[in-house]
């Protein structure tokens, strides 16, 4: 018993010193908030009705933690799970009751806020108990206005993911949690955190339904890649520079906190060998092995093939992106014309010409056969996750690949693309040339200024023809 006093239950008067600082820093945040902006009828309301509720539960002598901070607490307390556990049902007593009274003190300050005092009591009905802070937001709160103003410049996609990542702070760290008590310190737990993350948390049913901080807990399951968390700091460093840059946080987090990303030369897209290109040509030309069952799957492998460009720009491609510009044919590869077509970039909208062997072995008569349609390939419904490419990757990577014998880690349909770069970079074409094929960014100032137009058809096409199966 000796060696284990840290385990035995809290005395009330430890447990009443933790609860009051708390919810005294809270008290401080929602006070200084409430001078600052206010808060709606709506919002005093719920909180009213709350606070009734806690007296409900006091009065009942409930056993429930409905509407408790248990795990906020118990973090900033520097408690356990088992402190809490030990010290039942007085902890959570206190804690209802900690919380009841916070709230009936916000209460009392917005009443205080609706009359006037001409007693020589201080203007201001917040002068003595609110601290100067920081200007600062709850969480919660910040995170939909930061959401709001960038989802019009987002893609729908994009926001969903970017809600994702950002609902981990959310959940870390509560919606309520004001962003001035948010430190470097807090930044780097959330990173730990992240580090621990299961990959696809939300869908395994054996991990969907938990909190965040015990899913991390849960062994036996992939984490997620360098690549990911990245990701997820990423936007976590935007958020709170949009936060800091709008007065809703006093300071930027989480910059220049990227994890390593490890190069594992397993994993990494490769480009296909001379070999390899060549039994996949074959394969889609004379189809020896019957192993391509669809005009679609042949001729949308070898749009990707002669042209570098990427699966869901060739897989969304209209009939009417098929044009002609004196003797070229090229790919109009764009993103109007449809609401579900997409492109990566502003560099990704271009003109691909169309290679002399892709003409040769017919590529015209089949858009030919495809003009009473819209869509080039029909047979490609479109995925909210994947766009109009899932369809033809997942035949690729998963069966026509493994059946030719030549997948590998890191050989994939974004393998074809690899490949033109590559190919073009060795038959010496200059780099933003080839970058103009495959929608690339072209670096420089005489790259983005003085040649903003790009390079003629011409000069795409001379440099095209120069790839070889």
């Amino acid at each position: 018993m000796r060696e284990n006093n840290e385990l035995a239950g809290l005395r009330q008067s430890e447990i009443r010193e933790k609860v009051q600082a708390y919810f005294k820093a809270h008290l401080d945040q929602y006070l200084d908030w409430l001078d600052r902006r206010g808060l709606s009828k709506s919002t005093l309301e719920n909180v009213r009705c709350e606070m009734l509720d806690h007296e409900s539960y006091l009065d009942m002598e409930m056993d429930s933690d409905h509407y408790l901070p248990v795990k906020p607490f118990l973090r900033k307390s520097g408690l356990t799970a088992q402190n809490w556990q030990s010290s039942q049902p007085m902890m959570q007593r206190e804690l209802r009751k900690g919380r009841r009274d916070l709230l009936r003190a916000v209460l009392e300050a917005a009443e205080r806020l609706e009359h006037y005092s001409y007693d020589g009591a201080p203007a201001s009905a917040l002068a003595a108990t609110a601290p100067a802070l920081p200007a600062s937001s709850p969480l919660g709160a910040a995170v939909d206005d930061f959401i709001a103003e960038h989802s019009r410049q987002w893609a729908g996609k994009t926001i969903g993911q970017n809600r994702a990542y950002l609902n981990i702070l959310v959940e870390y760290f509560g919606p309520d949690r004001m962003l001035v008590t948010i430190t470097k310190q807090d930044a780097s737990e959330v990173k730990k955190v992240l580090q621990a993350l299961p990959s696809s948390r939300n869908t395994k049913p054996a991990l969907k339904d938990l909190p965040l901080m015990e899913a991390v807990k849960v062994t036996g399951h992939k984490v997620i890649s360098p690549k990911t968390i990245n990701s997820h700091i990423q936007m976590f460093a935007s958020f709170f520079d949009w936060a800091e840059r709008h007065g809703h946080g006093p300071q930027k987090l989480f910059e220049k906190m990227k994890v390593a990303k490890a190069r594992n030369a397993e994993t990494t897209v490769k480009p296909y060998t001379e070999e390899q290109t060549a039994l996949i040509f074959n394969e889609l030309t004379d189809n020896l092995s019957v192993l391509v069952k669809k005009d679609s799957h042949k001729w949308g492998t070898l749009l990707g093939l002669f042209t570098g460009a990427r699966l869901n720009e060739i897989c969304q491609l209209d009939i009417a992106d098929i044009q002609q510009e004196g003797d070229t044919w090229f790919l109009n590869i764009t993103d109007e014309g449809d609401a579900n077509k997409s492109v990566k970039a502003a560099a990704s909208r271009r003109r691909v010409p169309l290679h002399s062997d892709l003409i040769r072995l017919g590529f015209l008569d089949f858009v030919e056969s495809r003009k009473h349609g819209k869509r080039l390939f029909p047979d490609y419904s479109h995925n909210v996750n994947g766009g109009y490419g899932r369809n033809l990757g997942r035949w690729y990577n998963e069966s026509f690949l493994p059946k030719l014998g030549i997948k590998k880690p890191g050989i994939v349909f974004h393998s074809l693309r690899h490949t033109m770069v590559t190919r073009l970079g060795q038959a010496n074409v200059a780099e933003p040339i080839y970058q103009c094929i495959v929608g690339h960014a072209r670096a420089g100032v005489t790259q983005q200024v003085y040649l903003r137009e790009g390079f003629t058809l011409r000069q795409l096409s001379e440099a095209i023809e120069k790839f070889r199966v």
